[in-house]
Formats: C-alpha cells, structure tokens, sequence
C-alpha cells in the first residue's frame, strides 16, 4: 500500500537525516512536514509553478513530483541551506533588487538560480531567462529577479543581522532602502499560510459542487463518518450565525456552505474533519451525496467556451445592480461631431493566480477563536466570520501570515469560516490548504464583460461626446459587482476631457464562478474598448496617437464626467509628454523594419489610464497606531496587510519622516485584530495614500507629544538610543529616561492614534459628485512584432510612465509597475479562465520568464495635495493600459481590431483572414 512507510536516509543542507514515511510521498511533503523546512513552498503540487524547486545532488528538482524515496544516499539543498551566518550573494542580490515581492515563488527562484551561477558565475539575461522558466511568479514581472541574477556576482553579502543601510532621519521618503520585511522572505523563514500548521490540527477537506447549478441532499452521513480517521463532518446546518458572507454589507448573499442549492460549480456544501494520515488517502469521490442538476443562466453544456453570450444578461432578476453618470448632452454632441467612432470588446474570466492557494488554521482558546491565515483584510474577516458562526466579534482574532498575492481575491472569506467553524465545534485546531485546482474553481476572478461605445471629435480632434455601455458578469454571488458597477462608468471615459458623457455598467448574475475584486475594479475592461477606439479615432482624423491623447488630456482645473474639479496633481500631460520621444523612436524603428519585412510585422501602441484611489463615493477609513517603548524602540502598529506592493516598508517610511527618526528605530507590529487598529482592505490602491495618511497623521501626533513633553519647540531633533530619548534644541539637549515612565497596556509610553478618510461626496441620480479625493495617472507603449503566417505575438518592449505624486520608494514602486504591465500581458494575450477546463496552471496560461519583455519606467512625481507627501496610489493603475497598449499595437501592426479579449494566435488569424476575405 502506499501508506507502507519505510525508512529513508538522505542529506539535507548538509546534515544527514532519516524517515520514515510512505515511498511515494512527495518530497516536498517531507521536507516541509516532517522536516519543518518551509522555505520549500507548494503551490501547485503538479511541477507547473516551480516554488517547491530544490536542489537535488546540484540539480534543480520539483520536489513536489519527487517521491521521497528517489531522495534515498542524495544530497538536498534548499533554501534554508543557502546562508548560515550570512546571506549568499544571490539572496543579497534579491533582497539590493527588490526581486522579493510577496516572496512565495522566491525560495524557487533562488534555488534555480543557485544552480545556474554555481555553473556560470557571469550569466547572462538569456541564460538567467532559460534556468528560470520553470518557476511562476505573479507579482514581480520578472525584470527584478532577471537584474538580481545577472548582477548577482557584484554584491556583498551582509549579515542577516546587520543594520541593511537604511536612511538617516528626515530622508527615508524618497529614498529605496531594502524591504522592512525582505530578509525572511530570502531566506526562507518567512511563514506564509500553509507554512505553521500546529502538529494536532485536524485536516480539513471541503466537498464542492461539480455542477454549475444544481440541488443536492446528503444520504449516510453517519456510515462516510466512520470511516477510519475521520473526526467529524459540517454541514449548512452546522452554522450557528447568519450563513451569509460578502464584502458589501447590503449585498451579502453568498453562504459558507450551500444549504439545499449550488449556485455555481466549485461551491462549498461540507466539510470533513479528519486526521492528517487519513486526509492523504480519503477518496471524497464516495462522500454521500445526491445530486440534482438544474438550469443554469450558465449552461454546463456551453461552459466550455467564456463567450459573453452565455450571460444572458436580458433574463428578469439578473441584473444586481447598475452604475450610471451623464453629463452634458452626448446624443446632441455625437451627432454634430464631425467625427465618430463606435465599437465592441468582450473580454474573459481572469483568473488571479497568486502562487500560494488560500491556507490558515484556527484554534479556540479560552472563548477566543483565532484564525492564523493569508488574507488582505484581517477585521472585515473578523467581522464576516464572526457573523457567519454566530460569535461576538471581540472573539475572534485574525492574525495575518504572509500573503502570497491577493490582487483582490484574498479579501474574500472563503476560508476564514470553514476552519473556525471545525475549530469551535471539535475544539481542536482545524487546518485547510487548498489545492491549485479547488483555489482555482471556487475563488473570485475578474469580470468578463462585454462593452459597446461611441466617441465624437470635431476636426481637430477634441472629443465632444461619448457614450458607453457594459455588462459586468458577476456570477452566482454579489462579491464586487456593485463596486464594478459603480466604478466603470466614472472611469470609461479615460483620463480625457469630456464634456457630453453617458456610461451605464451592469453588474449580472449568472451560474459561472464568482467575480470579484481583481486589480482594477472593471476598469481595466472599459479602458480597453476606450483606448481601442481613441487610436481608430486617430486615424480616422489623420491625427498622431500620441498627440491625439495629449490634445484631450485631463489638467488641472479641469472637470471630470462627475462634475469634479480637478484643483491640483493631474499628471496625464506629463505621463504622455515624458513618453514623446520613445513615441518617435519606436514609430521610426517600427516603420523601417516592416519596410524590410513580409511575413513579420512591427507594431506600436498607446494606451493611458486614470484610476481613483479608494472607494466610490463610500467611507474608506484608515488607523494607525504608533508610539514610543520604554525599550527605546519606535512600534509602528501597521494594519494595512503588505500582500508584496511594499506597505510594511512604505507606511514605515512615510511615518518616519514625519516622526523625524530613522527607519532603524522602527519595529512593525501587525497586521493583527488583537493589536492594530483597522486599516481597511489592501485593495483599490489606498494604503499609501490612505494608510499612509494615517500614519503621516499618527506620526506628526506622536511627535507633537515627545516635544511638548520636552517643552521643545518644532524645530526640534529627535534621537533614540540605548532606551534614551534626547531632544536636541540648537545647543540644548533634554535627555528622557524611558524606563522611567509608565507604560500603557502595550508597553508604550508615548503613543498616538490616527485615521484618515479620504474626502469624498456622493453620486447624485446622474453619477455626478466627488467619487475620489486622489486619482493616479499613467500611459504606456507597447512595442511588439507579429507572425502573419501563425499569428503570433512577440513583444520586444515596454515604456511606461506613471504619475506616483510622490515615489516614496522608487525601488518598490517600479517593481509594481514591472508587476502590472506582467499582469496585463497576461489579460492581453494568453489569460482565458474556462470552468472545469483551465483549473491549473498548466492549461491556465500565465506570463513566464520569457514572456516578458525589457520594460523602461518613468516615475512622473506630481504631488497631490491629500496625499501623504503628496503621494497617490499605483497599485491598480499599473495594470489598466498594457492590454489597449498591445491591442493597439497588434492593430498598428497588422491593420486588424482584435475584438475578443485575449488576443490569442487563433483569433488574431480569424481577424486576418476576415480582412483578406472581405
């Protein structure tokens, strides 16, 4: 059998080791659970994501399809084998690079990369792309690791202890010291979800609909519970609160787990509690239950195919919910422009694709539950989970671990209440890890949508009106679909002037899988159909893209299609103006090159993007807490989750500044129910401009105390050292003996909380109003080459400028923007989620190593006024104009509109061919 153990004898990072264990276990399953050595990660337990690779007698392996027994007399290196009192040179190189962002795929990244430099102590970027293709990353874009391989041989491994060169006081903001959080996340010490299960939690097993509609009720429950190992099993009936989840209060219509009916295929019905040894082995396929299929506005013979006609958004009682914003007359102005263009995109389910699937355990403990899990919002999990097992919220604790990418759907508590409810209910500590395909079935993706519209221009090309209209498809549950829905219509029209606007979205339901929030909010599909058509417009007036773009671009003082001033910080012009001379570049290389050449042709393309950080029109409040230890050190109680975009070290140098001490006086405490205040969701690109504000706030009223307790004046310098702290006042010192002052309940003995809310106003019946204090701007070109003969697509390079307001990092802030254009190329070219065919990431296509090109950032810095040190969000904003980039350059190339999203081989060739034919 293959629960047989027998005993193997191998040698790990140099020490010998035996176990015994079963002869086909996995590798990976050894190391990490018999070993403790989770710097070896598991996400997909298929050899298709490379983070569990490890070195196998110099050889870099997947240890997930490793069978323990071929580890027998061999030699294994992982990451924890890498630097013992310090750091090796390629984890120094990583940690200089920024190369570590969430930090779930870089344990496999490091080992790849350990084999290649042990080989070739020099390599160059194409010998750096051929060792890493093995291993995904979703964060990155790849550029970072790429430039800490290849430079790997010039650096100088420090300690893991030592001070990491972080900056003087006053001079942390615009400054790129290493992450806060970056050493663990190298050396493999870092703990992400799946990575400290207790040794007595109960395993816990979900059973899933495999129907995309259909009824269902449980048979000999009591028979599948005897089953050896098994504990026990949780059904609808199990739940003790209101079995209703969702991330809008009012729009909260999803159940933990399905009560008689499933609304979609991967849904949650029960759950089965059982001991590790017997999880492995369990065949669920004989769990007791019947199933009825019923109609579906998502019919399980089409789902095969993410074609927009399936969502049947005409049916009575599917629409959730619509947005709207009209301005002016735009019927009037579209019928005297003299001229006009009008259009059609669909876009597809995009799956997210983080590299760790959701994981957490829970325990109960004294009447508190804690749930110790990978998620981006620790108090709206509190608050949901606690309400779904009929608890009071002060008991229970969400304890963030490491996230390994969210991008929006780790806000969602798919997980959070399962494991609590086994938790409470057999008071053991319960532990879930989903699998690459569970994660992928019953996870939140971005909307398909499929979107008509029509812009105006008189003959100089200023645009006079447009019109827009979107169906948002958003499942079987709410999730997103009215912030989508909300969302779109203020931002169709791009970041451009117009004054006669009408935009409609509608968020629809269907029985395909749950979309949610996903990098953009819909605003990534409705620049797409806008950018298309502003380049069609272009040509139409004989007008350069470029040019076109910057004619209408948004400046300050002008007003949006709400009927928002924009007083102060539009950066658009500039973005474009900075992008001006690659503009020229790439058109006069693109236009040689196709003079030349017959079978392949050179494309350029151009695409801009505007984004309102926050939420629309609603609260979106933040906390931070910070203060002064009689140890002498600054805790920096930081809520807002750091899921890789860089908050720990962001919010950490923005307070401070404003604190006036240096960043190596900081220790960061959080994110933590039982110990940081709320900081919202990390979602919708606000922490470093919401949190950050916050904490800007806490910082200066934490300062203002130390001062008034000194009785010094604001042109005062502060200096920690050796649980001392000096005023220094010109030639006046005042030294405060810390220990000598009464603490409060958390050790503190100065403190101050702050929060911030970004100034908004409501939407009136028209969409017209104050939907965001800050908005982000940028614009991008794509420059690519395209097979006639085979349709497809090479992309040679990207410049992108982007408006940050103010670079609190510049290092980090490049990596998100390397990380977005990654994730554009991917909605753009090969991203196509299809229920029950794409549930791993072998048929589910996501960029790789070679996938992305040379990308050159611009960081345009125009300072908004609410923005800590006048910095705006870029998270989001980074994703929106890669895609319309690269559709317009496939255009400019071949003289085809692509209008299904992606632009995959096969329908860039039925566009050519509908060409040639007509």
């Amino acid at each position: 059998m293959k629960t047989d153990r027998a005993p193997i004898s191998f040698a790990v990072n140099g020490t010998p080791v035996s176990v015994s264990v079963a002869p086909m276990r996995r590798l990976s399953s050894v190391l990490r659970d018999e070993l403790g050595l989770t710097g070896t990660k598991v996400g997909c337990d298929a050899g298709d994501c490379g983070a569990c690779t490890v070195l196998l007698d110099n050889q870099p392996v997947c240890a997930c399809l490793m069978p323990a027994a071929a580890a027998e007399g061999a030699s294994i290196r992982t990451v924890e084998g890498l630097g013992e009192q310090a750091l090796s040179a390629l984890q120094a190189s990583f940690l200089a690079h920024g190369a570590a962002q969430c930090g779930i795929c870089t344990p496999g990244m490091l080992m790849a990369a350990t084999a290649l430099l042990e080989h070739v102590a020099q390599p160059s970027e194409e010998q750096v792309r051929d060792a890493l293709g093995g291993v995904l990353c979703r964060c990155t874009g790849y550029r970072k690791i790429i430039d800490a391989v290849v430079e790997a041989w010039r650096s100088v491994s420090p300690s893991r202890h030592c001070d990491l060169h972080l900056p003087s006081a006053g001079h942390a903001v615009g400054t790129s010291p290493v992450r806060l959080d970056g050493v663990p996340k190298i050396t493999g010490s870092e703990k992400f979800g799946g990575d400290s299960f207790p040794t007595d939690a109960l395993a816990v097993l979900v059973v899933r609909s495999p129907y995309h509609r259909a009824a269902f009720r449980f048979s000999d429950l009591d028979a599948f519970k005897a089953t050896p190992g098994i504990v026990a099993i949780f059904t609808a009936a199990d739940i003790g609160g209101v079995n209703r989840f969702g991330v809008i209060p009012s729009f909260a219509d999803q159940p933990a787990l399905a009560e008689t009916e499933v609304r979609f295929r991967g849904e949650a019905v029960a759950l089965v509690a059982c001991e590790p040894w017997a999880a492995r082995d369990l065949d669920m396929a004989t769990f007791p239950i019947e199933w009825r299929e019923l109609s579906s506005t998502l019919d399980p013979a089409q789902a095969q195919t993410s074609d927009a006609a399936l969502l049947h958004a005409d049916r009575p009682g599917n629409v959730l919910v619509r947005g709207f914003v009209e301005r002016g007359e735009p019927d009037a102005a579209l019928a005297a422009a003299t001229c006009t263009v009008t259009g059609q995109i669909e876009t597809s389910y995009v799956e997210h694709a983080y590299i760790e699937p959701e994981a957490g355990y829970a325990f109960a403990e004294d009447g508190m539950l804690t749930i110790v899990a990978c998620t981006q919002a620790p108090h709206l999990d509190r608050e949901e989970t606690a309400g779904i097992l009929g608890l009071s919220t002060d008991k229970v604790r969400i304890v963030p671990t490491a996230t390994g990418g969210g991008f929006g759907s780790k806000i969602d508590v798919s997980l959070q209440p399962l494991i609590g409810l086994v938790a409470l209910k057999t008071g053991r500590p319960a532990a879930l890890a989903y699998t690459r395909s569970e994660s992928m079935a019953s996870t939140t993706k971005r909307h398909p949508a499929t979107m008509t519209a029509t812009i105006g221009a008189d003959a100089r090309g200023m645009v006079l009106g447009m019109v827009f209209d979107g169906e948002f498809n958003t499942g079987a549950y709410a999730s997103f679909g009215p912030t989508v829905a909300n969302r779109v219509p203020v931002h169709a029209c791009g970041p451009y002037v117009t004054p006669n606007y009408r935009a409609s979205a509608r968020a629809i339901h269907t029985n395909g899988p749950i979309s949610g929030a996903f990098r953009g909010f819909g605003v990534p599909q409705a620049t797409i159909m806008q950018e298309t058509l502003f380049d069609e417009l272009a040509d139409m007036l004989g007008i350069d893209r470029l040019q076109l773009r910057r004619n209408n671009a948004l400046r300050n003082g002008c007003e949006t299609v709400t009927g928002q001033r924009l007083e102060a910080g539009v950066g658009i012009g500039e973005c474009l103006d900075k992008l001006e001379p690659h503009w020229r570049r790439a058109l006069d290389e693109a236009e040689a090159f196709n003079a030349a050449s017959e079978s392949i042709k050179r494309g350029v393309g151009i695409a801009s993007c505007w984004y309102g950080c926050g939420n629309t029109s609603l609260p979106n409040p933040s906390t931070i807490r910070l203060g002064i230890a009689a140890e002498g050190n600054v805790v920096l109680h930081q809520g807002a989750v750091d899921i890789g975009q860089g908050s720990n070290t962001v919010i950490a140098q923005i307070a401070a500044d404003a604190l006036g001490l240096p960043l190596s006086n900081f220790t960061l405490r959080g994110a933590d129910t039982a110990i940081t205040p709320d900081a919202g969701k990390t979602s919708a690109s606000r922490q470093t401009y919401v949190s950050g504000r916050a904490a800007e706030k806490a910082a200066r009223a934490l300062r203002d105390k130390l001062l008034r307790h000194a009785n010094a004046s604001p042109a005062a310098k502060l200096h920690l050292e050796n649980g001392m702290l000096t005023v220094w006042e010109g030639e006046t010192r005042r030294h405060i003996d810390l220990s000598r002052l009464e603490r409060d309940a958390g050790g503190l003995v100065f403190a101050a909380e702050e929060s911030y809310d970004p100034p908004t106003l409501p939407l009136d019946a028209k969409g017209q109003g104050k939907p965001y204090a800050v908005y982000g701007y940028g614009a991008q070109i794509a420059e690519l080459e395209i097979d006639l003969r085979l349709g497809t697509v090479s992309l040679r390079k990207f410049t992108a400028a982007h408006d940050v307001g103010k670079a609190i990092n510049p290092l980090l802030a490049v990596g998100q923007i390397e990380g977005g254009i990654a994730q554009g190329i991917g909605m753009a070219l090969m991203e196509e989620y299809i229920p029950g065919r794409t549930e791993n990431l072998h048929d589910y296509l996501i960029p790789t190593i070679g996938d992305v090109p040379s990308i050159e950032t611009i960081l345009v810095e125009v300072p908004d006024p609410e923005g800590p040190f006048g910095a705006k969000g870029l998270g989001e904003h980074v994703l929106i104009p890669t895609a319309p980039a690269i559709l317009n350059a496939i255009r400019h190339a071949t003289g085809v509109s692509v209008r299904k999203v992606p632009a995959t081989p096969t329908r860039i060739m039925e566009a050519l061919r509908g060409v040639r034919s007509s």
